[in-house]
């Protein structure tokens, strides 16, 4: 639908003497442009002349043989057509557009002789961006088509730029199968967005952490604020003034950092570490001042670390503090849910403190336990409720994502799977081993070391010659023979010693376990 516009963007760069018609084919005349006071290559200024490689790169299938145009420089803004490809008539005959065209007459249509801001990869700067402002301004009369360009660096899959040529190709909806789209948020803002990016398991797990890291607190803060800390006359002021007043400058610190960083060329990532921090020292002071928190000031730290990653886009909806719990999920249901998960949260805490205090062989103490588990670990996380057991306090609960919950769950009982398959897997080398040490002490006693088929033996079993030798043994042999019989008498008394006086059993015993752990893997 733009085709006559484009052609009559093109007639208008002829007009002014900028372009020139040859073979059907219609180029920006880049010397005429320059004489005219222009200036080209803006946005890679400093490569000067384009080379040969630059002009395949830019005009692609389109490039025409140097013999066609008046300078190699100059590039197609309208390309004849061979048999069989798409074509449109013009004054030039049948032809399409040149690959930049296309971007200038839309955009130049909607938004006018000049734009504001631009953006695109940073392998557009040249040859598309340069010829979309080549062409813009010959047909505009501007020096200026475009204020400010943004160019993105590359996305690279582990080391190497992701491209379908090289298989590496992941899209947003193949990346959201397996992460969130708020962990792939938090990803991209801690990337420099000019430079090129590297997705790789190490950077998703740096995002999950810092999801982690916000999660957690904001759930520890709305714990904190669902407490009657209003009832006490003095529990809202500074009650821990040196450590009240260091953490309210640092929020202020935090904030000038956070809005400097974003003047400084939307360093996302500086911005995001900065907010990190104010965290990681707000749940340090939380732990330092125990019951006498200044509950005011770490609930404004909440409100703006969540004003900001709503700001990100890492935070949708309307609630003012935290991550909502889920998509479209109404802001009061922990107002709702809070009576009803305190009376239970008590109740509980009644029960497992009773269960602590039995004795250990008591088969109360593990089934009451087990039951306290169980519905922390598998009936609160089924409605998205996740309780967090304390040392001399009470347990602390906080709302979340069923699925989050239950995913936490499964990598948890992975990692004690794991962990235990590893450990019987050691254990299972050390047997084999032990059984490969032990069992050659079964078939002789130390007292019969040396056999009589290869030597002649003294009333104590000592060798004095060989079998059928002439000559008795020299002396210095049969020393070294002696003291090869005691290191066996030593080695041989520290096995029946590890197995009790019965090296039989206790190799039954081994092999028996060695069995169980095989039949476990």
């Amino acid at each position: 639908e733009y085709v006559p516009d484009i052609i009559a963007f093109i007639e208008r760069i002829i007009g002014k003497g900028l372009a020139y018609e040859s073979n059907g084919s219609v180029y920006l005349d880049i010397q005429s442009f320059k004489g005219k006071g222009y200036n080209y290559r803006k946005c890679v200024p400093s490569k000067g002349d384009t080379s040969k490689a630059d002009i395949e790169e830019s005009e692609g299938a389109l490039a025409a043989s140097s013999t066609e145009k008046k300078h190699p420089n100059d590039f197609a803004l309208w390309k004849n057509s061979k048999p069989g490809e798409p074509a449109w008539e013009s004054p030039w005959g049948k032809g399409r557009p040149g690959w930049h065209i296309e971007c200038s007459v839309v955009a130049s249509d909607i938004l006018g002789d000049n734009l504001d801001m631009h953006s695109g990869g940073s392998d557009l700067k040249f040859p598309h961006h340069d010829n979309e402002l080549a062409q813009s301004e010959a047909a505009l009369g501007v020096k200026q088509w475009v204020n400010y360009f943004t160019h993105a660096g590359h996305l690279h899959i582990k080391g190497l730029k992701m491209s379908k040529s090289l298989k590496n190709f992941v899209t947003i909806r193949q990346a959201l199968e397996h992460h969130s789209a708020r962990q792939l948020r938090m990803m991209f803002l801690l990337q420099e967005w000019d430079k090129p990016m590297n997705f790789s398991d190490q950077t998703v797990e740096d995002a999950k952490s810092k999801e982690a890291t916000f999660k957690n607190f904001f759930q520890r803060v709305k714990a904190l604020m669902r407490e009657d800390y209003l009832a006490d006359p003095n529990g809202v002021g500074f009650r821990k003034k040196e450590q009240d007043h260091a953490l309210l400058e640092l929020l202020l610190q935090t904030q000038d950092e956070v809005h400097n960083a974003l003047l400084d060329n939307f360093d996302t990532r500086t911005a995001v570490l900065s907010m990190i921090n104010l965290v990681a020292e707000a749940n340090k002071y939380l732990q330092e001042v125990g019951d006498k928190p200044a509950v005011l000031l770490i609930r404004k730290i909440a409100v703006y670390s969540t004003q900001m990653l709503k700001v990100f886009g890492v935070i949708q909806g309307t609630d003012d503090l935290g991550f909502p719990l889920t998509d479209g999920a109404p802001g009061d249901v922990e107002t709702i849910a809070k009576p009803y998960l305190d009376t239970f949260v008590d109740f509980r805490d009644k029960i497992r403190n009773f269960a602590l205090s039995l004795p250990k062989n008591d088969p109360s103490k593990t089934f009451l336990l087990s039951a306290c588990d169980e519905v922390r670990d598998t009936s609160l996380v089924e409605v998205g409720v996740r309780l967090e057991d304390r040392v001399d306090q009470s347990a602390i609960w906080k709302l979340d994502d069923p699925a989050v919950l239950k995913t936490e769950v499964a990598e948890k009982e992975n990692k004690i799977r794991e962990q235990k398959r590893q450990k019987q897997q050691k254990r299972l080398e050390a047997i084999e081993k032990e059984l490969s040490s032990i069992k050659p002490f079964l078939e002789k006693l130390p007292d019969e070391y040396f056999s009589a088929d290869t030597y002649e033996l003294d009333d104590n079993g000592i060798p004095v010659k060989e079998k059928n030798a002439a000559e008795p043994l020299a002396k210095s042999k049969i020393k070294s023979l002696k003291k090869e019989q005691a290191v066996y008498k030593k080695n041989y008394d520290k096995v029946v010693k590890k197995a009790n006086g019965d090296i039989p059993e206790y190799i039954n015993a081994l092999e028996e376990e060695l069995s169980e752990l095989t039949l476990d893997q």
